[in-house]
């Protein structure tokens, strides 16, 4: 794969945000989008991905906490199209892999949003999986073969930390660009060999495939993967509290992952459109901290002071850099700086 200069890379972004975040509000009226009668808008951009995001979503948890507002929620395929909308000033609030985000932050025109809460930590629910009968063993064997992910993820970020420990380089293995519902095509359609996605593609793959390995080892190996929510810096600017709902209605959802399981695989089924054992399954192999983990030293960090992510995030930017995904990687000031701290821990009462 031949690496796009990051300022580049960039200006296909701004030159495309506006039409891929019209593709994915259509059916808003410019109405909507101003907030009918007055009132105060929120966008929120989200994953079909079982996650405590789900819940906010589905049991309007978000909404409970701002009756005056008039919320959308935006379905999006990948952290590439998330940082597209941001750009393109179409989002206030979203989800978005730590991958993505390093990528956001860096090169001489940031994208204008901060990091603000941590929705999951990737374990198994991000894996490798080959094709049975392809003769493929181990990470080794992609060697010569093609490989799927969508690029930009915290997938193609864990595959590209796999190759290198099994002694390759992105250059020896065919790399391809796919979003999740297209790597389920081409898998079936037999033009891939092997592929790096997450949930609820990933267990469509493992039906047919042997999986090689997961965002859980890789990250116990030194390179977790995280997914994030980012806040706009114009949200931040004009309307703080409304950051401050958003984190009670996430907190809200983290503690009923535990307190309410049945409750929890409920609405998760619901917003995916599966049955709720297969919810259930989903859900076991997220790791989900705890609201007090998430506003703590060991993960995004509270009182001001960023915690252990910032380091996660810059040695992401550092790798992503040495594998020739980015010109530069950001300097670990330039991380802090697109962290938003401020409320916690109060915003968890």
């Amino acid at each position: 794969m031949s690496p796009v200069s990051h300022g580049a890379s960039r200006r296909l972004l701004l030159a495309g945000a506006l039409a891929a975040v019209s593709a994915a509000v259509t059916g808003c009226s410019s109405g909507e989008a101003t907030a009918s009668g007055g009132s105060r808008r929120l966008r929120i951009g989200y994953f079909a991905f079982p996650s405590g995001d789900l819940l906010v979503k589905n049991r309007k948890l978000l909404e409970k906490e701002l009756p005056d507002y008039h919320v959308t929620w935006i379905k999006f395929d990948s952290g590439a199209a998330v940082n597209q909308a941001f750009l393109g000033k179409s989002l206030d609030i979203a989800a978005l892999g730590s991958s993505p985000f390093a990528r956001g932050i860096s090169g001489g025109s940031p994208i204008p949003y901060k990091v603000a809460w941590v929705l999951d930590v990737a374990g198994e629910n991000e894996a490798l999986v080959a094709r049975k009968g392809s003769g493929i063993a181990d990470v080794a064997g992609l060697k010569g073969r093609t490989v799927a992910t969508p690029f930009a993820s915290t997938s193609h970020y864990s595959l590209l930390a796999a190759l290198r420990a099994a002694g390759l380089k992105p250059s020896d293995v065919k790399l391809v660009d796919l979003q999740p519902q297209a790597v389920l095509a081409a898998w079936q359609r037999g033009d891939i060999d092997a592929a790096y996605v997450w949930l609820p593609t990933l267990d469509e793959l493992r039906r047919s495939g042997t999986q090689l390995t997961s965002s859980k080892e890789i990250g116990a190996a030194g390179k977790p993967t995280l997914d994030l929510a980012v806040v706009s810096d114009d949200l931040i600017a004009r309307d703080p509290r409304a950051i401050g709902s958003w984190r009670r209605a996430q907190a809200r959802a983290l503690r009923l992952l535990r307190s309410d399981p049945d409750g929890s695989v409920a609405a998760v089924a619901a917003e995916l459109g599966i049955s709720a054992a297969d919810a259930r399954a989903q859900l076991r192999q997220g790791v989900f901290l705890t609201p007090e983990q998430v506003a703590s030293p060991a993960w995004l960090g509270t009182g001001g002071v960023p915690g252990k992510l910032l380091t996660y995030v810059t040695d992401t930017a550092r790798f992503l850099a040495e594998q020739g995904q980015l010109d530069t990687a950001p300097a670990e000031d330039t991380v802090r700086k697109a962290f938003y701290l401020k409320g916690l821990p109060d915003d968890l009462k």
